[in-house]
């Protein structure tokens, strides 16, 4: 089974696809030398319209920056595309099984959210919202750990290892890269602002799964 990783970034979300089964085809508007599978250097809807027929299974995670809470406090939220209504409706027309990935804010339809607590071996937070042409079950998402801090205003600095401990990697971070990169599920490819953006692998394993389980309910049905 083949599937479209648009907007790839470096391939957080892309890897997490190949560990579910699927082989990955990545497109991001920029170049991604460090990206693990075929990639293409592209407009994401333009590959889409030309290529979709290739593919069993879409998935697509537009820029966030206009729906970041980052945006919203500093006015500036129209600086940025809003993406998430077109790339829907291109996602629709295709017929296949699609995904669509964003921040919590962006405008998606009954999605399910994902955080970093609800997987083992993962030592992030990462709030991340997924809609999906395919039934994806919740998973139970309970209280959040304290994260390492440097900050010394915080009752419980000094209190954690960065090594062992949940951490902060976006923005300027307060980890090691080589921290950040364990606590997302081991993207030792990645650098400071790749893992920034990433979506974490253990997230798009968990969702490739339950995309190969509704292909063979189509297969079946057919």
């Amino acid at each position: 089974m083949r599937l479209l990783d648009l907007f790839s970034c470096a391939g957080g979300a892309g890897t997490g696809y190949h560990q579910a089964g699927f082989e990955v085809v990545g497109v991001d508007i920029d170049d991604q030398p460090r990206y693990p599978f075929e990639f293409h250097r592209a407009d994401a809807l333009e590959f889409l319209a030309d290529h979709w027929h290739e593919f069993d299974v879409i998935h697509a995670s537009p820029p966030c920056q206009s729906y970041s809470d980052l945006a919203k406090r500093n006015g500036n939220a129209d600086a940025w595309p809003r993406l998430i209504e077109p790339v829907r409706e291109a996602l629709v027309t295709t017929n296949r099984h699609w995904i669509l990935e964003n921040v919590e804010g962006a405008p998606m339809i009954d999605p399910v959210m994902l955080c970093g607590t609800q997987f083992p071996g993962l030592r992030v937070i990462r709030h991340r919202l997924f809609e999906t042409s395919f039934p994806l079950p919740a998973l139970p998402h309970g209280k959040h750990p304290l994260v390492f801090t440097h900050d010394k205003r915080k009752n419980h600095y000094g209190k954690l290892d960065q090594d062992t401990s949940f951490v902060q990697v976006t923005g300027g971070g307060n980890c090691t890269i080589a921290n950040a990169r364990d606590a997302l599920g081991g993207l030792d490819w990645m650098n400071k602002h790749e893992l920034n953006e990433c979506v974490p692998p253990a997230y798009t394993s968990y969702i490739g799964r339950h995309a190969m389980a509704a292909l063979e309910d189509r297969e079946i049905a057919a």
